[in-house]
């Protein structure tokens, strides 16, 4: 039996078997839940909370309440226990390598991946969900950016990014400023939500918020259901394979700069005599920084 095959109670490991010891004893959605987390667990660790809703026939809280009483803090905690069940360690320094891996090979995987990233990203990535945005930013008096965590610089990058061709912009990164910035908000704002997951709970919040105080809300996230979703006028999708296991890792992060890059470039166009004026003069005024 492989490490995939759990449907009949062998070779489970810790976070499987904590389910399958008390699965019979669940409430009947709880139940249902945690048997087809069982029988797909190499599914599941791709899975957002909202995926496994749909695929169960039950709510997002019905998923995280589930993992829960299992001791998690979330469905993403379960997600990344279930993941150490089927990977080897070396996996979460990243997927591809192995234990030996010359460096040589290390550089080919890692480069390999993060262009891969790159690749699938651009695929996805709608123009009509990028002009949507362009024109939501475009359109506001100014530009909220949340991101928590790793997502924390990129939003930073981005507020800094907009600023330097003329569009007024702020990054939010602690989440009772992002609470109480999105609540402020209005019609004439648009915010910019970062977050690969699309469940992290503070920038979910602050993103709900903003729309309901009638803000325009874009999100860029990974590709897939997530809950963020439901408080986005606007979604722009990466596409990068971290979820499953590695939730810090760079992949993400080259996948959402190349978005950004792409948006920002798009919209010093858009304006092209007042960006590069605005570019002119803050390049003045940084070369006085430089020696």
């Amino acid at each position: 039996m492989t490490k995939q095959g759990r449907t009949n109670g062998q070779d489970i490991q810790p976070a499987a078997s904590r389910l399958q010891s008390m699965v019979a004893s669940l409430p009947a959605t709880s139940r249902r839940i945690a048997q087809f987390v069982l029988d797909n667990v190499g599914e599941v660790v791709h899975m957002s909370v909202t995926e496994l809703a749909e695929r169960t026939a039950s709510s997002e809280g019905s998923v995280v309440g589930l993992a829960k009483t299992f001791g998690y803090t979330g469905f993403q905690q379960l997600k990344i226990a279930l993941a150490q069940d089927l990977v080897a360690p070396v996996q979460f320094i990243h997927e591809d390598l192995e234990p030996g891996d010359h460096p040589d090979t290390v550089i080919r995987k890692i480069f390999a991946s993060h262009i891969q990233a790159l690749q699938d990203t651009h695929a996805n990535l709608g123009v009509h969900a990028l002009t949507r945005a362009m024109e939501a930013i475009r359109n506001a008096r100014r530009v909220e950016v949340y991101g928590i965590g790793s997502a924390a610089p990129i939003a930073e990058d981005a507020a800094y990014r907009l600023m330097r061709i003329g569009i007024e912009a702020r990054a939010l990164v602690d989440s009772h400023m992002q609470a109480i910035g999105a609540s402020l908000t209005g019609p004439d704002v648009a915010t910019l939500t970062i977050s690969h997951s699309g469940s992290s709970q503070e920038t979910l919040t602050a993103t709900r918020l903003a729309r309901e105080a009638g803000a325009k809300t874009i999100v860029l996230t990974n590709y897939g259901k997530s809950p963020m979703q439901a408080y986005a006028d606007i979604v722009l999708f990466t596409m990068a394979r971290e979820t499953n296991f590695r939730t810090e890792a760079m992949t993400s992060r080259i996948g959402q700069l190349a978005v950004l890059d792409a948006l920002i470039a798009c919209l010093a166009l858009q304006d092209y005599e007042a960006s590069s004026e605005v570019l002119r003069r803050s390049f003045e005024i940084l070369s006085l920084k430089r020696y």
